[in-house]
């Protein structure tokens, strides 16, 4: 059955990519991941910055100079090994389903909802770190919830390194560095073994992280976990390039609006060059008081922009101004009914601990998102695994009734 959902799964995310094309990029990040991942190859060394003004996360660049046996540029290999991660992703929340419910068909449900639902196949069909992150992130989680029911230090040491491999990969994972700790909380288990096990998988976490942050500090001289780009990202969800962005109304009218955005982002990072200020944590502090500065006359406003990141993280389906109706209809639905049945089996769930665990998974990308910026895509990996594996048990427990 686990074979059958993975070859479904699989199949699932190369007619997507068929559907898209193979040598098609139109993701706006990846030629910076492409060119990582080439530098890589060609000096062995990661590059000081993959655009004018940041350096992206490292994680997904060394896993394309890997996957593909150092031929970054083969962009249907890329999209093929993508298809393999999300796939396999399927499969980890088919075991996580099976882990916590503990009923067959509930976990197959799951498995084959998952292999099918539109948002996650739509993660592989591009050159994005998405596909990697999911298995990472799912992989990490997995691992904690079987290293706190055995018990097992090892296996919490592994979560650990994973969640650190997937904050590497997307640095918004650093936000649930703390949950790593939730063991300790579990009461099925003696204070000292709980204790074991939420220090294990933090040691585990901080000893993948520290190479990485320990690289910055030495090509920086400063304190940068995983990249530079949390000042930046303040800035562009809280700026007044963001205001212009909700009064958008065409696709061209967007497009116009990005390239006026990234020349803006340019010059910025030209002045600080030209005043000296390069560093890292130069950019960041410039790009977050720029941010502040822009929206401190006007709290209200502030207010009301919040309000509109909120929404648009929180809808189940994709924005009408990039996608056509039917896509957003067919996506709308399914992350409907998703939201609806995940609402029903998380109050019926009987492991409390995991329930709490996952609530609170929502709540801190929900924030973090939104104090910095919040796409609808960026939710996608999240949520969405999160809304499936309760859906499933919600959708039984609707049934039997």
């Amino acid at each position: 059955m686990c074979a059958a959902i993975f070859l479904l799964a699989l199949a699932a995310r190369l007619a997507a990519v068929t559907w898209v094309g193979w040598t098609s990029v139109t993701f706006g990040d990846a030629p910076a991941y492409l060119f990582a991942a080439r530098e890589l190859v060609r000096t062995g060394q990661y590059p000081v910055s993959t655009e004018p003004f940041q350096f992206r996360s490292p994680g997904y660049p060394f896993f394309l100079a890997a996957a593909t046996f150092g031929h970054p540029d083969s962009v249907p290999l890329v999209k093929a090994t993508n298809a393999l991660m999300g796939a396999a992703a399927m499969l980890v929340l088919l075991a996580l389903s099976a882990r916590i419910f503990r009923r067959r068909r509930v976990a197959i449900v799951t498995g084959v909802a998952a292999a099918l639902y539109p948002t996650l196949i739509s993660l592989s069909t591009d050159v994005a770190s998405e596909p990697l992150f999911l298995l990472l992130l799912l992989s990490g989680g997995f691992l904690l919830l079987v290293a706190g029911d055995r018990p097992s230090s090892n296996l919490a040491l592994l979560s650990g390194a994973v969640i650190a491999a997937a904050a590497l990969t997307r640095p918004s994972a650093l936000i649930l560095v703390p949950l790593l700790a939730t063991p300790v909380l579990d009461r099925r288990h003696p204070l000292r073994v709980r204790w074991h096990i939420a220090g294990s998988a933090l040691l585990g976490c901080f000893l993948t992280l520290a190479p990485w942050t320990l690289r910055n500090a030495l090509v920086f001289h400063e304190f940068v976990p995983v990249n530079d780009a949390a000042g930046l990202a303040f800035y562009e969800g809280n700026s007044d390039w963001m205001v212009r962005f909700y009064e958008l109304n065409s696709r061209e009218e967007y497009a116009a609006w990005s390239r006026a955005m990234f020349a803006d982002l340019e010059r910025h990072t030209s002045a600080l060059a030209a005043l000296g200020q390069t560093s890292p944590g130069e950019r960041s502090r410039y790009f977050f008081s720029k941010a502040i500065e822009e929206r401190s006359g006007n709290p209200v406003g502030w207010f009301h922009l919040l309000m509109r990141k909120s929404w648009d993280f929180l809808r189940p389906y994709p924005s009408p101004l990039f996608w056509p109706t039917t896509v957003v209809l067919t996506v709308g639905a399914a992350g409907t009914a998703a939201t609806l049945l995940a609402i029903l089996g998380f109050s019926g769930s009987r492991r409390r601990g995991v329930r709490l665990f996952s609530l609170a998974v929502l709540v801190l990308t929900f924030a973090a998102h939104v104090a910095l910026i919040a796409l609808w895509r960026y939710r996608i990996p999240y949520w969405d695994p999160i809304l499936l594996l309760y859906a499933a048990p919600g959708g039984a427990r609707l049934l039997s009734r």
